[in-house]
């Protein structure tokens, strides 16, 4: 029923928009839900949830990695398995990773594999801009492939710019820290031409991973199992990074190229069971990919824009422990996608675009036994975006055809979907930043190549993994040039999001012999809160605060048989937050960080042995940046976790306790 009536409602929507256009106005402009601190890209038709961390609010968090940074947007789960090269992956609203579109430079990143997407592998030092929308982009000219995730991170990286008579720009990052970091960076830019530039990045992270945890652990009666401090093994990472990338503005559009290349070898640090602190697992990663797009007008009213990306990842597997069988796989991903979207305005204030997507898979193995799939997916989209005085609507709707080829075996038969979504706002006050909004949308995730076809555990019958989300929320947002309160944002969503034909590993027969099937159903609703206010205390002498805080009810409500039937699913707390406090004076710059995650249970039953502690983490930094003639400079110290907090993000990987880093940046 709940399909039914999330596509009677587009379509209602769909019909009033052509109703009410006619008496329309004014052209469509933008709703900066959370204002940029730096805007260098076009301005969004925004009218749904969208959070960000961008320039300098960007540089002062504590952050090693995008997922470090995404830990104080409102609703985010992160899973992370520990240390500087441990695997990270982000959750939205507790709908699963799979269900999560993160986009680099507008281009999606792909793991046909497994669906996930490691934000370890991808660094900041070449980030612009983070950007995190519920739902989907607010922007009508995009790609198939954009309407169709629950939840969206876009990832923007630096765009040169030169001043009066440059043609060239030069940056350099020296970081090392605790468990033995060293990690240098450079990034040079060239000015082509008036209107081209080229760009290249690359980095080196070395790390023996090494870091003191104390391991304590509660049997079923109460008593102390084991209690003790030892030292993280087999954390160790070794890994390099280089990126080129090209860009030309013209007239009518623009176009920009880029290449990615990311090798790694590190250490699999495993869980800490039994008392057992060593594992003899390795992985080595070659992530390579290279993507263009292009933008053209046509006239005032068309828009065209073409993408094209072709990427190449190779995992490599090994496993030495001698208390367990012995592993040694190679993976190897291939991917094509291409889109052409386009878009028209109809009338001063109504705008329709269509796209379409094709996508190639394939993933080799040498494991025994393994079928070779190949997936084609083609994605064709239709959307429409309009204003009337304070009203602003959007409405689109995905077709999504998917079939699989395989070897030696029966290929599951293909899977047609139908996505659509609405989204509105309204702006009751003309001088008053003050908005309210909503937004009801329908989106899917097809089975992974793991969840087909690994080993004995695949299931080739799988349907797709529904979600259906509904978002109510405001936001308020206030500037002032002068005064105390320089400015005041607040935004908050209440939602509930239905998961159907949820993808689980279930036992059959034997323990030791799991399938995959889609048994699960999850009931998640949840409030997102967030506010931020700069004051101007004396002067030159500024303080930022921005706050977060997320309420989540994520129940399982697939079988009432069941011992866990309504109970929280694992590892999303009820509550969890963020504040961050920004003291800046001229070039001295003091950050403290604070981030919390309350109880939660690490298994499907909610009883007191599965149940895990709440965690927090302060962090400090202190920045200060001077010029000795045309040679900027800027010094970075950081204390991290400094009251040593010990803490698992996921049971049985602690994570570090008080660690230090220095960073030195050098811009010509």
């Amino acid at each position: 029923m709940k399909y039914y009536y999330v596509r009677f409602l587009v379509c209602m929507a769909i019909c009033l928009s052509f109703c009410t256009v006619l008496t329309a106005q004014n052209r469509l402009d933008s709703i900066q839900i959370l204002d940029e601190v730096v805007v260098t890209a076009k301005s969004y038709r925004e009218v749904i949830p969208a959070q960000r961390l961008s320039g300098k609010e960007l540089e002062s968090l504590n952050s090693h990695s995008i997922a470090d940074a995404l830990r104080y947007f409102s609703g985010v789960q992160i899973k992370d398995y520990g240390g500087v090269g441990g695997i990270k992956t982000v959750n939205i609203r507790s709908m699963g990773t799979n269900h999560i579109g993160v986009f680099y430079d507008d281009i999606q990143l792909g793991n046909a594999q497994n669906g996930q997407i490691d934000l370890g592998q991808y660094s900041l030092d070449n980030i612009e801009e983070i950007s995190l929308f519920n739902g989907q982009k607010s922007d009508i000219f995009q790609s198939a492939k954009d309407f169709s995730s629950a939840g969206s991170i876009y990832l923007r990286t630096r765009k040169p710019e030169f001043s009066y008579g440059k043609v060239y720009n030069l940056k350099g990052n020296l970081r090392f820290g605790s468990f033995g970091v060293l990690n240098p960076s450079a990034l040079v830019e060239l000015k082509l031409s008036e209107n081209m530039s080229l760009s290249l990045n690359t980095e080196w992270l070395k790390g023996n991973g090494k870091y003191k945890f104390r391991y304590r652990r509660v049997n079923p009666a109460g008593e102390i199992a084991y209690d003790t401090t030892a030292v993280r093994q087999n954390g160790d990472i070794n890994a390099t990074r280089l990126e080129l990338g090209m860009n030309q503005r013209f007239n009518t559009g623009e176009w920009s190229l880029k290449a990615y290349n990311y090798n790694s070898e590190r250490g699999v640090p495993g869980a800490i069971v039994n008392n057992v602190w060593r594992r003899g697992e390795r992985i080595w990663d070659t992530n390579s990919f290279v993507q263009a797009s292009g933008q053209k007008d046509f006239g005032r009213n068309i828009k065209t824009q073409l993408k094209a990306k072709y990427a190449h990842y190779r995992t490599h597997y090994v496993n030495n422990d001698d208390k367990q069988i012995k592993v040694d796989n190679l993976y190897k991903q291939k991917e094509f996608y291409s889109s052409l979207s386009a878009m028209a305005g109809i009338l001063p204030n109504w705008d329709v675009s269509v796209a379409y997507d094709f996508q190639w898979n394939s993933l080799e193995s040498d494991m025994w036994g393994f079928v070779w799939p190949v997936r084609y997916t083609n994605m064709v989209s239709a959307a429409t975006a309009f204003k009337w005085k304070g009203l602003k609507m959007q409405a689109s709707g995905v077709g999504i055809f998917v079939n699989d080829k395989v070897r030696e075996q029966q290929a599951p038969p293909p899977k047609n979907v139908f996505v659509p979504a609405f989204f509105a706002s309204y702006q009751p006050f003309e001088k008053h930043d003050f908005t309210l909004r909503a937004y009801v949308k329908e989106s899917f995730r097809m089975p992974t190549f793991n969840d087909l076809y690994y080993a004995d555990m695949g299931n080739a019958q799988l349907n797709p993994e529904t979600a259906y989300q509904y978002n109510v929320g405001t936001a308020y947002n206030r500037k002032n040039s002068k005064g105390f309160f320089r400015n005041i944002k607040f935004q908050g969503d209440v939602y509930y999001n239905y998961v159907d034909n949820k993808i689980i590993a279930y036992p059959k027969g034997q323990q030791f012999r799991w399938t995959m099937l889609n048994l699960g159903k999850v009931d998640i609703r949840g409030i997102d809160v967030s506010a931020q206010t700069t004051m101007a205390l004396f002067r030159e002498l500024m303080m930022t605060v921005r706050a977060q805080y997320t309420y989540q009810r994520a129940i399982d409500i697939t079988n009432p048989e069941d011992n866990y039937y309504r109970h929280q699913i694992p590892y999303i707390p009820w509550h969890s937050g963020s504040a961050v406090v920004n003291l800046s004076y001229r070039t001295l710059m003091l950050n403290y960080s604070f981030i919390y995650v309350g109880e939660r249970y690490n298994q499907q039953e909610n009883i007191r042995y599965n149940n895990t502690q709440p965690w927090y983490t302060s962090d400090v930094s202190l920045t200060y940046g001077f010029r000795i003639n045309r040679v900027s400079s800027k010094v970075c110290l950081e204390v991290n976790n400094l009251f040593s907090q010990d803490y698992d993000v996921i049971l049985n990987y602690p994570m570090p306790k008080r660690n230090y880093r220095a960073t030195l940046t050098i811009e010509i």
